[in-house]
């Protein structure tokens, strides 16, 4: 299959150069809903190449996992059977290690740092790296922060996790997270998760805000305070298959990446529209925001990243190390 996929485009650009203008038609995936931040930003990707070469190159949009999950999306991409796709950084992380890094808890201190790192020199690197999993990074996208909230224990500080049960996603990093900072973490199936805050069986859980709010899986209704401690900012991340990418010529390269870019505010801003507006819905419901001293947080993950210092060498420290 990713022998025929090549050869179409190589029969694509031969038409083009023998002045047939066909179009190239590039297929895109996302495994979230329409409307969806990220669904959003590949649509002006798709609009914004279109317009740029003059209509003779379309990315058709298939989301709501159309074509597959994000793991089977990002192995079809690397065969050249999709053409490009969105996806959490953490899976890419199987497949090109060193962007496993971003899912380290508390790296980022705000989310000024978080974007000065993914569009700075390091993000840049990252993308690129990619190449080594037979794939080109085209773009970060932003998916917010995760934070904790609670049923009965307010969170101010560490010390106020001691002993609490939280759930938590089922990831190593995850749970060492949780042993660092003292609480309990508890695997359960995500679809438990509000009886269980119900019924006392869990203290708090873990998510973004339009998760836990009217728009998500409405774990503000039993668990009313909500902690803005930012322990992950996971971007997401837009790419191309590299044996598609590569045979594009340079010009078409260079319009396919000033779209990717092109999209990335536009994705922001509807991530960040979606965020205050479920923030105000949970604050009109009595939900109770709490903001917290990071700096105490990522002081509490020095365990953490040693152990992981051997796997992402002195990648961490540079992040960490971002003005």
């Amino acid at each position: 299959m990713r022998t025929f996929r090549v050869l179409a485009i190589t029969l694509v650009l031969a038409l083009v150069a023998g002045g047939f203008a066909q179009e190239i038609v590039l297929r895109a995936a996302d495994n979230q809903p329409p409307t969806y931040p990220t669904v959003l930003g590949l649509n002006h990707m798709a609009e914004t190449l279109e317009a740029l070469s003059g209509g003779r190159i379309t990315m058709e949009v298939f989301p709501g996992g159309q074509l597959g999950d994000e793991r089977s999306t990002i192995e079809q991409v690397q065969l050249g059977v999709i053409d490009v796709v969105r996806t959490s950084t953490s899976p890419v992380g199987e497949f090109y290690a060193p962007m496993g890094v971003y899912s380290l808890p508390f790296i980022f201190r705000s989310e000024e740092h978080f974007w000065r790192v993914v569009q700075g020199p390091i993000g840049f690197e990252m993308l690129e790296g990619l190449r080594e999993a037979d794939m080109v990074g085209l773009a970060y996208y932003d998916s917010g922060s995760r934070n904790f909230y609670t049923a009965e224990t307010p969170i101010r500080s560490v010390a106020d996790l001691e002993g609490l049960r939280i759930r938590t996603q089922q990831s190593q990093v995850v749970l060492d997270m949780m042993e660092a900072l003292g609480a309990d973490a508890v695997p359960l199936a995500f679809g438990e998760v509000y009886s269980s805050l119900q019924t006392g069986v869990i203290d708090g859980a873990e998510n973004n805000y339009p998760s836990y709010g009217p728009s998500g899986v409405r774990h503000y209704e039993v668990a009313p305070y909500f902690t803005e401690n930012a322990h992950a900012r996971v971007p997401e991340i837009v790419m191309i298959s590299a044996t598609v990418f590569d045979v594009l010529s340079a010009e078409d390269q260079a319009l396919v990446r000033q779209a990717a870019l092109a999209s990335v505010p536009v994705q922001a801003a509807a991530w960040a529209a979606l965020v205050e507006e479920s923030k105000a819905a949970v604050i009109e419901a009595g939900s109770e925001i709490i903001t917290v001293d990071l700096g105490e947080f990522q002081d509490a993950m020095g365990p953490v990243y040693e152990k992981y210092e051997p796997i992402f060498g002195d990648l961490l420290q540079r992040i960490l190390d971002t003005p």
